[in-house]
């Protein structure tokens, strides 16, 4: 969005932390006191201290408190002179701390785009469910909100969510905006491989539920099966114990793992593919969740094999572009995997053909930028 708000003649200053994720430690290059200024495509890049994640939870904490300290900081000494405050929230939301201090100090607007729902994943992810924990964590998020002009939702049902820590007279604020996929996420030219290949893409955190695929593809084996294949590109926190789930199924020949590539990289991957695959972890969250790389499928017409359930389900309903079973039910993946693998070469292409003009109706990079300008420009 930085890049792109470039593009259309804005001057843009991005205000982040020191690149550590998914490793949990600082890349090559960058520290406290290296690197923290540079000019990316055009975007000034002002990097502020915090404390590498590391990979246990004290790590995670100390990152999640250490950006809003240090940023609390860098906004009393800042001399970056901005017409108004953009905050792109993936968790931990405490981040957007920052924005709403830097907005209020310069009396200017202040807008938000929710990714994560705060506090329902803390919930999730820690499964703390104590209300002396998740009530400071909901007064936190409803002053940040409150000090927000206007916020957006990835999904109709985070509109809904967000609108019930939002005052009554302030329900207009709230909109759904959905994310979009890059321009460089296109069709690429079928590569030959043997047997089905089903490919996944992204993150391999615990929020992906990805234990349930080497499930499946045992049942799937089970029937006497061969010739499905999964494709696993990236990597992250979960990957440990997603590969323990294949060693106990015992079916690690059915495996292949590309690791972690570069976005504009993915295109060529998913064109060896026959299917994309998506799932979510079991909880309530995931129903409201549209996840980025469902986009990014469908802008490079894959056909789409899911386990979820929600807003997910219904696109995918709605665009007949594949397949999808409940969230938890290897049984039910199983046959959705192994039927998909059974359609003709023509019903597959179809389902791809789908894909891509559901996303080129709903989620259109410049559509989208056009309507988001009406705010920010």
């Amino acid at each position: 969005m930085a890049f792109e708000w470039v593009k259309r003649g804005y001057k843009v200053t991005v205000v982040t932390g020191i690149p550590n994720y998914p490793e949990g430690k600082f890349y090559p290059g960058y520290g406290w006191f290296k690197n923290t200024k540079e000019t990316i495509n055009g975007v000034e890049v002002h990097r502020i201290p915090l404390i590498a994640r590391g990979k246990g939870k004290l790590g995670l904490i100390m990152n999640y408190f250490s950006f809003p300290f240090f940023g609390f900081w860098w906004s009393l000494f800042t001399k970056i002179k901005a017409d108004e405050v953009f905050m792109f929230e993936t968790s931990p939301m405490n981040q957007c701390k920052v924005g709403v201090r830097y907005a209020r100090m310069h009396h200017i607007p202040c807008y938000l785009y929710v990714q994560d729902l705060w506090p329902d994943n803390v919930e999730m992810i820690t499964g703390i469910h104590s209300p002396l924990v998740l009530k400071p964590i909901e007064r936190m998020v409803r002053k940040i909100y409150k000090g927000c002009t206007h916020i957006w939702g990835t999904s109709p049902s985070f509109v809904t969510e967000i609108r019930k820590l939002v005052d009554e007279d302030e329900q207009d604020k709230v909109s759904f905006w959905p994310q979009y996929a890059e321009e460089f996420y296109q069709p690429q030219p079928k590569k030959e491989h043997k047997g089905f290949n089903v490919i996944f893409t992204g993150n391999i955190g615990q929020a992906q539920g990805l234990e349930i695929l080497p499930y499946a593809a045992k049942k799937i084996r089970d029937e006497g099966i061969k010739n499905i294949r999964f494709t696993i590109v990236g990597d992250g926190r979960a990957r440990k114990s997603f590969e323990h789930s294949i060693t106990q199924n015992g079916v690690w020949d059915m495996f292949e793992f590309a690791g972690r590539v570069k976005p504009e990289e993915v295109p060529a991957l998913l064109a060896t593919g026959d299917a994309a695959f998506i799932s979510f972890a079991d909880d309530e969250l995931f129903a409201k969740t549209i996840p980025a790389k469902l986009q990014s499928y469908m802008a490079c017409a894959m056909p789409i094999i899911a386990s979820a359930r929600g807003e997910t389900a219904r696109i995918i309903n709605e665009a007949d572009c594949g397949m999808c079973s409940d969230i938890g039910d290897a049984e039910e993946l199983a046959v959705s995997i192994v039927a998909m693998s059974k359609l003709s070469p023509e019903r597959l292409a179809q389902l791809g053909e789908n894909s891509r003009n559901y996303n080129k109706n709903h989620f259109d990079k410049k559509t989208l930028m056009d309507e988001m300008d009406a705010f920010v420009g």
